[in-house]
């Protein structure tokens, strides 16, 4: 038997002429020949001590992430700001100060004018006049509120250096929508005030020092669930952890003890800093008071990053290697097996129906392949049976393959039926449930990284014996198969 570990790679550094970067502080648009929509927005709130942050910031970010880069800080409307000179010196990104109406392209940072309020909206920048009645200004506040609302999981949040705590309300609608929130560490700041203050509403995915959040961010969106383990958080005590894993189980019929506790203690902080609760016996004594609090923590445990073809080149092998293998060895009369355990909402599972159907398309070959695909959550199941997505979600399909396997329904998308038929979605425990048998492949990939070792090792035997000789097993980049080594012969590590 054979297994294919796909893992994520750094992005490198590119040279740029002196007139790239003389071009850096050009406040023009960019020519729609040269635009390239970002795959994510990036705004970053800073205020007192905010240009050191960001020098450091930037001093450290790749030239071609495919990011857009939004700096909101607060300025004097007597002072002016040479942040555009400061920061060229620092990275040969293209530099623009905003005009209203500017659209965000990739690999550019952007600059707000003093005395004005910015927000985000169909991916272009759009200016207002600050009010000089108030007081209280709390412009990152309200780009972040625009930036969650406009680009949902698409859209990156960081509080650095400041005094206040203006983008702490930010933050909680950024990972509301699914954002990423990203603080500056409170040593590293010159003024620790709003980066506490974000700190303190428990939603930050990352906490770290200047010059190293790029590399985390990059890192946690190639493989969310790898880079959740560099945070070595204290698990709850244990007598407190079995209670509410005991409420979990009674009422969602899971058992949370099976997972690592430092995963489960990190969803539990997040949930009581929610719930507005004061300590972990408050929090406790609202499980038993709302059964909706516990169905909130089950969903938060389960963490769900998924999407169409995540990880390119995954799945780039998998299009060019495993599947074709698999598609020209199997005879018509006997049909290919597939397991997504974890599927979530589907996309993966839908993905490799894809790929298995633009094979058999291309060989003119006709089988009977089924996808199952499970989960324990039964609410991502009813998504993925439903097989409807929104326009963000299926930004990452080739084209093509847009127009072949969905239908556009306005602002949503569906697969098609003949893509439909060839995905199974059951509800299924992997941790405790027998496995699905004689299959030809299993792609379960960050799921196992949030599992006890000794559960990881159950699961990966229940695997072994539900492949047939020959099969594959696609875990995700930080996975191994640990001590089941030489029962499987690796394929591919990458």
């Amino acid at each position: 038997m054979g297994r294919d570990i796909a893992a994520g790679t750094g992005v490198p550094h590119e040279d740029e002429s002196k007139a790239a970067r003389d071009e850096a502080t050009r406040s023009d648009p960019i020519p729609n020949a040269e635009f390239e929509r970002p795959t994510f927005v990036v705004g970053l709130g800073a205020s007192a001590g905010g240009l050191e942050a960001l020098e450091r910031f930037f001093q450290n970010v790749p030239l071609d992430t495919g990011w857009a880069f939004v700096v909101v800080q607060h300025l004097s409307p007597d002072f002016k700001s040479l942040m555009d000179e400061l920061l060229a010196r620092r990275t040969k990104l293209p530099i623009h100060r905003v005009e209203d109406g500017m659209a965000v392209a990739a690999n550019s940072i952007y600059l707000i004018p003093a005395q004005k309020n910015m927000v985000l909206s169909g991916g272009k920048l759009l200016l207002t006049d600050q009010d000089k009645s108030d007081t209280l200004k709390l412009p990152i506040d309200m780009f972040f509120r625009s930036l969650a609302q406009d680009l949902g999981p698409h859209a990156i949040g960081i509080v650095l250096s400041g005094t206040g705590s203006d983008g702490s309300r930010g933050v909680r609608e950024l990972h509301k929508a699914g954002g990423l929130v990203v603080v500056q560490d409170k040593e590293s700041a010159a003024f620790d005030g709003m980066p506490r203050s974000a700190a303190d509403t428990g939603l930050a995915d990352i906490v770290d020092c200047p010059e190293r959040l790029p590399a985390r961010i990059l890192r946690f969106i190639e493989d969310p669930a790898a880079a959740a383990l560099e945070v070595d958080e204290a698990p709850e005590p244990e007598n407190e952890m079995s209670v509410i894993l005991g409420l979990l189980r009674n009422r969602c019929h899971i058992d949370f003890s099976v997972y690592k506790p430092s995963t489960v203690g990190r969803r539990i902080d997040r949930r009581i800093n929610l719930a507005r609760c004061q300590d972990i016996e408050a929090y406790i004594r609202r499980l038993h008071d709302d059964p909706s609090e516990v169905d909130a923590l089950f969903r938060d445990i389960l963490v769900e990053v998924t999407q169409f073809f995540r990880d390119t080149k995954a799945f780039h092998h998998l299009e060019q290697e495993v599947i074709p293998r698999l598609v020209e060895q199997t005879r018509s009369q006997d049909g290919i097996r597939v397991w997504t355990p974890g599927c979530a909402t589907g996309q993966e599972a839908y993905s490799l129906a894809i790929l298995f159907r633009e094979c058999m398309r291309q060989r003119k070959k006709s089988l009977d392949v089924k996808i199952f695909a499970s989960d324990v959550h039964q609410q991502s199941l009813e998504v993925g049976s439903t097989g409807v997505y929104d326009e963000r979600s299926v930004a990452g399909i080739r084209p093509r393959w847009l127009q072949r396997y969905f239908v556009n329904e306005g602002e949503k998308y569906s697969v098609t039926q003949e893509l439909r038929q060839m995905v199974i979605f059951a509800p299924h425990d992997v941790t405790r449930d027998p496995p699905f048998t004689k299959l030809d492949l299993i792609s379960c990939r960050n799921l196992l990284i949030y599992l006890l070792p000794s559960t990881q090792r159950k699961v990966l035997s229940l695997f072994h014996f539900a492949l047939k000789t020959g099969g594959v097993l696609f875990l995700g980049p930080s996975e191994t198969v640990a001590d089941l080594e030489p029962e499987f012969e690796v394929i591919n590590s990458r």
